[in-house]
């Protein structure tokens, strides 16, 4: 069921080309960026004409092409080490990967204590990634001025932009996720199955 549910509402929602290709800073809020003392801003919603780049976040892995002013880009997900993992409830480990910097590790561990990377069910991302050539990478909002990493996640604000538009017709309404000009049961089906979970590409309740 829920496969067939998220291929249809790829199919609705997204283009061929490009199926949940980011989902990171919804409604543009600008909550895009890690900072590293030794390498500055990290940007995890580039933004590139004509490039499939940005990082998606998804309950099994962290996936995408992410950038750094001062070392290009880092793969979120590199053949190797089987990339950015994410064990569903937010706590992401593995290995980013950037031509310049060599590895990142997502859950660092020193003495006994893990520093990793986590996202809460607000969607915003804290703690540390870790590169033996660069340093310590940080992803605590309150540290980086409001600017930290935030993924899109299906929440009680959707439901409130849904129910407003409940049993609404006709075209434009951003509730009509199945896209038949009706906010319907067909419509609530499709947000109940993203309930709680990371959204989908371009989702248009936020």
């Amino acid at each position: 069921m829920r496969y067939k549910m998220t291929l249809k509402v790829c199919m609705i929602l997204l283009s061929a080309a490009a199926c949940f290709a980011e989902n990171i800073a919804p409604d543009n809020s600008g909550r895009q960026y890690a900072y590293g003392e030794n390498i500055g801003w990290i940007n995890f919603d580039p933004n590139l004409p004509d490039a499939n780049v940005g990082a998606t976040v998804s309950r099994e892995k962290f996936t995408g092409y992410i950038w750094a002013e001062n070392i290009g880009w880092i793969n979120l997900s590199p053949a190797s080490y089987g990339g950015v993992l994410n064990d569903g409830h937010g706590n992401l480990s593995g290995y980013a990967w950037a031509e310049n910097v060599g590895w990142i590790n997502f859950d660092p561990q020193f003495s006994g204590t893990h520093y990793g990377v986590k996202i809460d069910a607000d969607g915003s991302f804290s703690g540390y990634g870790w590169g033996e050539n660069i340093g310590w990478i940080n992803f605590n909002n309150a540290d980086l001025f409001s600017n930290g990493v935030k993924v899109c996640v299906v929440n009680y604000f959707d439901l409130k932009n849904f129910a407003e538009q409940w049993l609404l017709t006709g075209t434009g309404h951003t509730a009509d996720l199945y896209l038949d000009n009706s906010v319907d049961f067909k419509d609530f089906v499709i947000l109940a199955d993203y309930w709680s979970d990371y959204c989908p590409d371009s989702w248009p309740l936020k």
